[in-house]
């Protein structure tokens, strides 16, 4: 799970200061038809009991029996909500994925580079250690390590993506998922080469973050560390190994039926329509199952691309225009508009 602002995870949208709002109908959303409804509704059904609001209990307590075929979900989501576009495009779509590294229950000459459990003294919304002095050492010693890895690239991307399966030495497979953050907010990596001039907005990937700080150790590192923010785990025993993992709603998520929001503007638990452009573009209905550090306003998500090396190489490169929909129940929706 993303999961950079947890206790955000149930507020109600629509917090932040007021947007444009235009409501819109299904025939405006560019490839609504070819969808998969029946397995956005399945999606949407995972965290719909999460979902805060009154008017959610009777439209979740009926997609249960919508999910039936294909063509009674793409009815249900007609007669249930609106398409709503909150603020104004171009949106910003980014992608996301769960790592699998290869880890170690103690500390070897390998694998050397640990991530930590929560320590209990730490509080939410408390500014704790910064990034630069928990990998100085401030943490060393409390035995709070979960897992160790052997790459500290792989442990900062594994606190971007928030989750990750770690392949123990033992044999054992153990998942990891945010536990809590330090209290700094998230500073971006390659935002801070663009601004340096070590590279253009078109070159900056998290495979050319990774390269780069694999080739300069240690400025790598001081680069790593412009990013205060620090995120810590727990492990995680009730997935299966088929199931992704746990979003800010505290349910699995779902691969390319998952989006990681603003939760000041778009409803937590609510569907929404991406219109992505780019190299590989998608008209596809995705839920509002996760947040994150660097996901601000209301044009703005992060796909959920799935899991491992085949995942990451595609999230790690997108970074595209388009637009985002959110579908909100219609007195709702409607409620949204200037009157008069």
């Amino acid at each position: 799970m993303r999961g950079l602002a947890c206790a955000l995870a149930l507020a109600v949208a629509m917090t932040a200061p007021p947007l444009q709002a235009q409501v819109l109908d299904f025939e405006n959303l560019e490839g609504w038809a070819q969808d998969d409804h029946r397995a956005a509704l399945t999606a949407f059904l995972t965290t719909c009991d999460k979902i805060s609001g009154d008017e959610w209990a009777p439209i979740c307590a009926l997609a249960h029996d919508a999910n039936r075929s294909d063509a009674s979900a793409k009815a249900f989501f007609e007669l249930m909500f609106k398409p709503v576009q909150l603020g104004n495009p171009p949106a910003l779509f980014t992608g996301y994925f769960e790592p699998e590294h290869a880890g170690s229950p103690v500390r070897t000459p390998r694998f050397a580079y640990p991530l930590y459990a929560r320590p209990p003294e730490l509080q939410d919304g408390q500014t704790y250690y910064s990034r630069a002095q928990i990998e100085s050492g401030a943490l060393r010693g409390r035995g709070l390590e979960i897992a160790w890895l052997e790459d500290p690239v792989d442990v900062f991307f594994l606190q971007v993506q928030g989750s990750g399966r770690i392949h123990m030495t033992n044999g054992h497979i153990i998942r990891v998922g945010y536990a809590g953050r330090n209290g700094y907010p998230y500073v971006s990596v390659g935002q801070t080469m663009i601004a340096r001039g070590m590279r253009t907005p078109d070159q900056v990937s998290a495979q050319d973050i990774r390269a780069y700080v694999r080739a300069n150790p240690m400025a790598g590192m001081d680069l790593l560390n412009v990013n205060p923010s620090y995120i810590f785990f727990r492990k995680i025993d009730e997935l299966t190994t088929d199931q992704g993992p746990i979003g800010a709603l505290g349910r699995p998520i779902t691969p390319l039926r998952t989006v990681a929001v603003d939760p000041d503007y778009t409803q937590m638990g609510a569907p929404v329509w991406i219109e992505k452009t780019g190299a590989a573009p998608i008209r596809s209905l995705m839920v509002a199952q996760d947040t994150g550090g660097a996901i601000k306003g209301a044009q703005r998500a992060d796909i959920f691309y799935g899991t491992g090396d085949a995942a990451g190489d595609v999230a790690g490169t997108v970074k595209d225009g388009g637009r985002m929909i959110v579908l909100l129940p219609i007195d709702r929706a409607y409620a949204l508009l200037p009157e008069g």
